[in-house]
């Protein structure tokens, strides 16, 4: 899967965990699928996933990882990749834009992804087809990228990635599972949490003020393929400006957080959020407890390598200082009173906070 600053790839199995020791659970509701990582994890392991991200590059990569079933789309896929592979390049919008403009990739690598994505564009496939060759195209221009993992900047010289040959891969497309079809949805998560029901749901909202389109705007063009006006050094999308989540709002995101999880319609709520972001374990946990007995997990992790790094401005000049080098990822579960006290013993770690207690926070920290 893409390079993802706040991707679960480290949590996953403790969320697998969780949801394997509740009751009764057959479907899980993602309303934040990102990369789609969890949603993809809890298909393998027989769960029906219902997946959602306002975001298109987002929504495309739980329709492949989530939606698609192996046995209806992987001849078609396997046949069409091979036809791609073979295309030569033809320089165009992203080679120009992403390439020349900016150097997130070669432009013998963009030329080849100006190609494909037009090929790809022309043949009017059905949607959970074409999202398995999108997201193909996107993580074969992932790895040979020249960035940190974000697309706020690229490196000043090429990454020796950024030389090698791009190649489309076949994804990790999943076979269909026991418990009905899995969906990938593309809505605000408020308007999904009132529509998207399940046994568990499984919250990821963005932390702090950093926008996921700003990150990874390079992949909403891509599978946008809508040429957008762009602005800067790192040649954004236009619509950065002004398609803001009121998650990556200090002022806004607790008025949200609240109201999606008064609407999420499950018996039990997995909320994961990082110790780096507005809302502090504390104020999580007295909200949390409006739905029922909160638990939380804590876990220590080494930060995204960009804050490793540091911070550098347009001309490669470090400006600024690394702050810290690790953070706390809390996983919080929130269920009825008798469902907690049977998974507390079998979540080593877990403090147990019940709704009746939720006026004395919790400390904050591990």
């Amino acid at each position: 899967m893409i390079k993802y600053l706040g991707s679960k790839r480290l949590l996953v199995g403790s969320i697998l965990r969780v949801v394997r020791a509740l009751p009764d659970v057959r479907t899980v509701v993602d309303l934040f699928s990102g990369t789609a990582r969890v949603g993809h994890a809890l298909k393998r392991q027989g769960y029906r996933v219902r997946a959602n991200d306002h975001n298109a590059y987002a929504a495309t990569l739980a329709r492949c990882y989530v939606q698609a079933d192996r046995e209806d789309v992987q001849a078609d896929a396997t046949r069409l990749i091979r036809e791609l592979n073979a295309l030569p390049g033809r320089p165009g919008f992203f080679t120009e834009t992403y390439c020349l403009r900016s150097r997130f990739f070669h432009p013998r690598n963009g030329e080849r992804i100006d190609a494909i994505r037009a090929a790809i564009a022309a043949k009017g496939l059905n949607p959970e087809l074409e999202a398995v060759l999108l997201v193909a195209l996107m993580e074969a221009a992932d790895r040979v990228d020249s960035t940190t993992g974000v697309q706020m900047a690229y490196l000043k010289e090429w990454a020796p990635r950024a030389l090698r040959p791009l190649e489309l891969r076949l994804p990790d497309v999943l076979p269909r599972g026991p418990h009905g079809r899995c969906e990938a949805h593309e809505r605000d998560a408020l308007a999904a949490a009132a529509v998207l029901a399940g046994d568990v749901v499984y919250l990821d909202p963005p932390y702090n003020q950093h926008s996921y389109l700003g990150n990874y705007h390079v992949w909403e063009t891509l599978v946008r393929w809508d040429r957008p006006e762009v602005y800067g050094v790192a040649c954004k999308r236009m619509d950065c400006r002004t398609r803001r989540s009121v998650f990556n709002s200090r002022t806004r995101c607790v008025d949200a957080l609240r109201g999606v999880v008064a609407a999420a319609q499950a018996r039990t709520l997995l909320v994961s959020f990082s110790d780096e972001g507005y809302v502090s374990r504390a104020a999580m946990e007295a909200l949390l407890a409006t739905r029922g007995t909160v638990l939380t997990l804590a876990h220590d992790y080494k930060r995204y390598v960009g804050a490793q790094i540091g911070i550098y401005n347009p001309r490669g000049e470090k400006v600024g200082r690394v702050s810290h080098l690790r953070n706390t990822e809390f996983l919080y579960v929130v269920t009825d009173a008798d469902t907690a006290a049977r998974l507390a013993p079998l979540l080593s770690g877990a403090d147990s906070r019940p709704a009746a207690l939720s006026a004395e926070p919790a400390e904050a920290g591990g």
